[in-house]
Parts: structure tokens; sequence; C-alpha cells
């Protein structure tokens, strides 16, 4: 018998030829949706932003008398510490009016029959103390300010310091005006209850105060920013001469979105770049977490600001992360308002820190091309 001639079957050979194609497939929506599912874990477990900039402390600084600058103790970008003399304003008219205001008080002692060296002394200390006491309320009201706008943007150590600060002031002021009473008493019953008297010791200590505000000094430590004056300058109180940009506390602002903070605490571990520093990686730590951002309600009177979405989903809000910068390394990049990227390492997870790391690292190199 004649064998059969073979009978293709097209059906079969395009199954077979379907079969790559679909395992392409298959693979290509595995990885797809192991790509989604390591988004979604990392969003919560190890979340990144690259909204985010150094924060600090800038401070004008500003006299409190006026006069010609005669000199000249910094430039722009000197770093300065609490205390260095900034300029110094022409000391001549304070000196005068102190000896004119001692001559006064002389004067009108000598009409009631009372010393006067012991007055002036004490008025004399009692004006460098008020003028202490003034420094130390401008400071500890712009850290009190600072924590009421930020809670954790300054430490526990700034606050006491400038709480510290400001009660001995307060101390200094008390026992000069005690000296000082004691000294007015010694002058006799009819000394201190002169009307012409009193009058006469508080320009004596006004003059002292004068004389004292003459030197600008730098109120905190930092690095004088925006100055641009010279000797011959006519300063007048109240009109910032400079900005002196802080050093004693400077920090990491983080925007990161509201579903990043699920599983953040304060003391996670943080890694950030800087585009001052690109590929170095620092480390840092999680200080406190904003718990309030603006909604965007209207004021009672006007109408509400409605604001639409687009897309499908709804855009996600935004909160504030302080982060402490630990590295000592770091010092010599901090700049305020520099910008950084930031990756917060909520526990162990090997798999998502290591891509975590991975991806900071290679932005850090990336940033050689911003």
């Amino acid at each position: 018998m004649e064998e059969s001639p073979a009978v293709d079957h097209p059906e079969s050979g395009q199954s077979q030829s379907n079969k790559p194609v679909r395992t392409l497939t298959i693979g290509v929506l595995v990885v797809c949706l192991v790509v989604f599912v390591l988004y979604v874990a990392s969003d919560r477990l190890t979340p990144y932003t690259d909204q985010a900039r150094i924060m600090g402390l800038a401070i004008p600084v500003a006299s409190n008398v006026s006069g010609y600058i005669t000199d000249i103790k910094v430039r722009l970008h000197t770093p300065v510490k609490v205390g260095d003399t900034i300029c110094q304003i022409d000391v001549r008219p304070f000196d005068l009016a102190i000896r004119s205001a001692e001559a006064r008080l002389e004067n009108t002692q000598q009409q009631v029959g009372a010393k006067t060296a012991t007055v002036q002394s004490a008025a004399g200390r009692l004006g460098v103390a008020k003028a202490q006491l003034d420094r130390a309320e401008r400071n500890n009201n712009r850290v009190q300010s600072v924590l009421q706008e930020n809670p954790g943007a300054l430490s526990l150590a700034d606050r006491d310091a400038a709480e510290t600060a400001l009660m001995q002031a307060v101390e200094q002021v008390a026992s000069a005006e005690a000296d000082l009473e004691k000294a007015e008493q010694q002058l006799g019953v009819s000394g201190p209850e002169n009307p012409q008297v009193r009058s006469s010791v508080v320009a004596l200590e006004q003059a002292h105060l004068n004389r004292v505000y003459s030197t600008i000094v730098a109120p905190a430590n930092g690095v004088i920013e925006s100055y641009n004056v010279d000797i011959g300058y006519f300063a007048s109180p109240g009109q910032p001469l400079a900005m002196l940009v802080t050093s004693t506390d400077l920090w990491i602002e983080a925007d990161l979105k509201e579903n990043n903070l699920s599983n953040m605490s304060q003391g996670d571990e943080v890694e950030f770049i800087l585009d001052v520093a690109p590929g170095k990686i620092f480390k840092g730590t999680v200080r406190s977490l904003g718990y309030g951002v603006s909604s965007g309600a209207s004021d009672r009177g006007k109408l509400p600001d409605v604001k639409g979405t687009s897309g499908w989903l709804r855009d996600p809000q935004r909160f504030p992360v302080i982060i402490s910068m630990d590295n000592q390394e770091v010092m010599p990049y901090r700049r305020l308002g520099g910008q950084a990227d930031v990756v917060v390492y909520t526990g162990v997870h090997p798999i998502l820190n290591f891509l975590g790391r991975f991806r900071l690292r290679l932005n850090g190199w990336l940033s050689y091309l911003r």
C-alpha cells in the first residue's frame, strides 16, 4: 500500500510561532508587576524626594544709634563669632555726650551737696547691662519666633541657651539697678529725691548706653552676607547694614508626600546628597515631622478658593520633614537655600534599602550634569 503524504497543520505551526511572543508578554507583565510592587513599598519604607533645601536662621544686623562708620572689621562672607565687632560708628559724639552728662550731674550734685563719683560708675554699669539685656531679648524673641513657626527647626540646647542668656541679662540689670539705687541713697536724703538729680542720672545712663551701641557686634556665630557698606557710610537706627547667616543650627527641610510619613518616625536614618558636592553621600537623622500645612481655607467674608486637580489621581499633599545634618564632613558645604536629595530609611529592609542607596548614589553622580 502506498503511504499517504503528510498533511500540514497550519494551526499547529501558528501556535508554536506564538509561544515566544506569549512568553515575552508574560515576562514583561511580571517585570512590570515587580517594579510596581517595589515602587509602592519603597514609597512607604524608603521614601525619596528631591524637594529639599538647607534651612537656617538669617539675622539682620542693624545699628541702634546713628552715625558715620569709621572702622570695618569684616567683609562679605567673613566668618564671625558671637560678640565679634562688625563695624564701629564714630564714638566722638557719644564720648562728648557722656562728658556732658557727667558735667550736668556733677553740677547738680554740687548744688545739693552730694557725691557723684559712685553714681556715675553705677549709671555706667547699668547702661552696659541694659544693652546686654536688649541683645539677649532680641535673640530670645528670634528663637521663640522660629519655634512657633516650626517646632523642630531648633534644638532644645539652642532654646535653653537663649533663655539662659536672657535670665542672666535680667539679673545683671537688676544688680546694676540695685547698685545705682544704693549709690543714689548715699547721696543723702535730698539727693535721690531731687528731680534734677534723677534727670541727670538718666541722661548719663542713656549716654553710656548709646556709647555701647556705637560698636556693632555679631549677635550669633555665622557668616556675613549682603554686606556692601564702607567707611563713611551713615548708619541709621534700625536700618540693616548686613545679613548674618547663622551657623549654630542648619537643617534640611524635605517636603515629603503624605503617604511617605506612614512608617517614618523621629530618629530614622537619612542619607542625602547636595548639588554643591556631586558624588558625595552625607548622613543625617529625622529630627521632626510636620503636623500641618496651609489648607487654603478662605478668610471670613471672602469666597473660598477652590483649586481643581488634573488627572485621574488626586495630587498628593506634602509635609515638611526636618532633618539634622550629623556628618561633620558636610560642614564646608552647608549653604542656606542649597538643594538636596533625600532618602529616609524607616527600618531594616535589605532590598528596598539597597535600591534606595543605589538610587541616591546614581543621582549623586548625575548631579555633575545639573
